[in-house]
Order: C-alpha cells, then structure tokens, then sequence
C-alpha cells in the first residue's frame, strides 16, 4: 500500500497523457479512453507481483514467514496471534520493529475511508472523482494530483507553507507549480482548510487564505497531511518503550532504549522513505550479527516525488545553504537545451547543483524533468565519493542523453558552461 502500487498507477497517467500528445510525434491513435477499475487493479497486480517476490526471497534463504498481529512482552518474548484468535509466543535474543506508518489525520479533517480518503483508500477507488480536494502537498498528495488530474478529475492542492513540496529547493517547488497550473489545477499554498463536512454523495471544506474564508465543494477530499508510526497495540509501554509523536527514538545502528530490541523503517519517523528503511533495516541486521556497520549519512538521502514532471533531489536545497551561511555556488542547466530532451518532447524543467564555492564540494543536486529520478543516481555516487565540482564537469557523457544535464550544470557552476 506504498510507493509501488502508486508508481503503478502514475505510469498509467503518463501512458494516458502520452497517448493525448501522439499527433505531436507524428503519430495517429484515434481517441484514447480508459478504464479505472482496470487502471486500479493492473497497480494491485504489480503489488501481488512484487510481495510474491519477496515471499520467494525468504523461503530461499530459509527465513520462517509467521503471518499474525505481534506484541512484544516482558521477558524476551513475541506473542502472535492468527486470524483465528490463536496466540502463539516466540522468545528472542533481538528484535527489529519494523510496523511500518499509516496516514495521519487530525480531529477537524474526520476521514470516513468513503468520500474523506486517505492514500490507502485511494489505491483501490475504481471510479474516477469528479473533483477532488487535496490536503497537503508533499510527495503524497501531489502524486496523487497528478494522477487524478491527468484522467480529467478538477483537482484543487492546499498546501499551509508557501511552496509545494516544501523540503524541496524553491526554484523547483515553484517551476512545479507553474508545470501544475499549465494543465489546469488548481494550487493554494498558505492555506488552511478549518473544517470538512460531508452531505451524502458530495463533500464541502472550509479554507482559509489570510484573513479571508472561502468554501469548497466537491465529491472527494484527499488528506494527505503526514504519516504517523504503527506504535499502539504491540506492547511497547509493556517493556519501556515510549514513542514520541507515534515515533520511536534509536541510536545510529537503531537500537531503543531496550536492550536487544531495534526499530526501523516510518516508525523512526523521517524520512519516510523505502529505501532509506531497506538501508536501515540491513545496519541493523548487521549490528546484531556483530559486524560493524556504516551509519546512514542523513543528509546524503536521495528523495524523489514521481508526478509528470518528476521531482528528485539529494543533499541541501539553496535555502538550507544560506541558513547555514555556507559559501556557495549554484549551476543549471535547463532541458531545453538539451538535445535529447529536444528529440523527446519534454523539454520543461531544469538540473540545478549547489557547490562549496571554495573546496568545490557538492552539497546538492535538485532535478526537475519527466525522467528526473533516472537521473539522480549519479548525484548519489558523486556525493557519497566525496566527488567535486571539477571532476564531474571533466567527465565525458554520452551524447545525446539527459544525463549531460548533470556534466552542464556542474560546469556552469564554475563559469565553464558552453552550451548554455
């Protein structure tokens, strides 16, 4: 019920979108239609694809698959109980809480799982809304935007700060929101929404801009505002264990406070993302096996947001450079410049990089293009290498390809930019 059923449903709205644009590459399809029932249950066919997988992994590596609701008890011990009522308990040397998160909700924005949805409820809507309102413009909701607008839902974010996708750099957050508006939706940063109220088959929200209140009406609200840890019902008070904000505290290889008990993944809180918990979850593995492992560097985490244009980012923003007064120096290189973002049609959008201006450092690398989080993988290498300005811009790439957008920006960001 995360990334990949979404990214099955956003590679939906991209064919579909792909599809209306045919005539621009001299191609004839006649009309093109779809079906959401069909769209939805292609995504869960992915999932059931994917966990099949994993359940293969762990019988081959002879791993003991016990299906069930856990709790920790005094005591070293794990009880399970099955769909039957049947509880079985487990004693252990460790253990890694991995309970995952859920959407987070607040009293004044009472979801009904039916017209007031989360994500979850989302995945599995087989009828496209005619128009929906959603809250909170982070990877979720904007996603989820992209995806409804695309099918022809009237889709309205509302976002409380002044950019969406507020952890990403402003020029990025900003170039998103005139890329959103140009396929007419509908954006209303600094805004709050006071209270939902649901009156059979449509839904009326409050907002507020300012000092000013005006009145929404739709069929679907989203609420997207956040992610809370899965922290009530698996005994955690029972062995001393007290989250904070529904999440967990632990040290860099994820211990608790408990000895031989670990937690990883959403339940430690931010950032709530896949492939930082798979990384987690293997330096924890590691530590309890007594190996030595490499602490996570937080702030070389690549984050990507997967709407049309795609989002992806390792590292500062520009923001954080100057809050930290750090002397620095930025590079960009636009994709329409770009010879083989020419040939494809997607030519919006940009590859900045912020630099140490005196020790040439990367300090970061914010993307924004159709293809953006294909390219971010480079970032990631040069970053974690400790790679500089000079040496990236001095590395040949392929041409024609959009990964010389990362050489060209690297380039301008020492005065060395021919292209641009």
């Amino acid at each position: 019920w995360g990334c990949i059923p979404t990214k099955a449903l956003l590679k939906s709205a991209q064919m579909y979108t792909e599809l209306s644009h045919a005539e621009d590459y001299g191609l004839s399809v006649g009309s093109t239609g779809f079906d959401m029932g069909k769209i939805i249950d292609r995504s869960r066919g992915v999932v059931d694809k994917m966990t099949g997988g994993v359940k293969f992994l762990l019988k081959k590596n002879k791993v003991d698959l016990i299906m069930g609701h856990g709790r920790i008890e005094p005591g070293n011990m794990v009880v399970v109980k099955d769909d039957s009522g049947k509880e079985t308990s487990y004693s252990y040397k460790n253990v890694i809480i991995a309970t995952g998160g859920r959407a987070r909700t607040l009293p004044n924005l009472p979801v009904d799982h039916e017209r007031v949805i989360t994500y979850k409820d989302a995945l599995a809507l087989k009828q496209k809304p005619e128009k929906m309102l959603v809250i909170g413009a982070g990877a979720i909701g904007i996603e989820f935007a992209y995806f409804y607008n695309s099918f022809g839902t009237d889709v309205t974010v509302v976002e409380v700060v002044e950019n969406i996708l507020p952890i990403e750099d402003d020029e990025v957050s900003k170039q998103l929101t005139r890329s959103f508006k140009k396929v007419g939706m509908n954006i209303k940063t600094q805004t709050m929404v006071e209270s939902i109220e649901r009156k059979g088959e449509s839904v009326s929200a409050l907002l507020k801009v300012g000092d000013k209140s005006e009145q929404w009406t739709g069929d679907y609200v989203l609420v997207a505002i956040g992610v809370q840890g899965n922290v009530e019902d698996i005994g955690l008070e029972k062995i001393g264990i007290r989250p904070e904000r529904s999440f967990i505290k632990v040290d860099e290889f994820y211990r608790t406070g408990v000895p031989g008990v670990y937690a990883i993944g959403d339940i430690i809180g931010p950032p709530l993302l896949a492939h930082v918990a798979s990384h987690e979850g293997i330096i924890a593995a590691e530590h309890i096996a007594g190996h030595n492992p490499h602490p996570i560097n937080y702030s070389q985490v690549p984050g990507c947001t997967y709407c049309i244009p795609q989002v992806a980012s390792i590292g500062m923003t520009e923001r954080k450079a100057k809050e930290e007064g750090r002397n620095y120096k930025t590079g960009k290189f636009p994709f329409s410049a770009s010879g083989k973002a020419v040939a494809s049609n997607h030519t919006e959008g940009f590859l900045k990089v912020i630099i140490d201006a005196e020790s040439e450092e990367v300090l970061g690398v914010h993307i924004i293009h159709p293809e953006a989080t294909e390219l971010l993988a480079e970032a990631s290498v040069i970053m974690s290498h400790e790679g500089i300005a000079t040496s990236v811009a001095n590395t040949i790439h392929a041409h024609p390809t959009l990964s010389e957008a990362m050489m060209e920006a690297f380039a301008d960001s020492l005065g060395q930019a021919i292209h641009i």
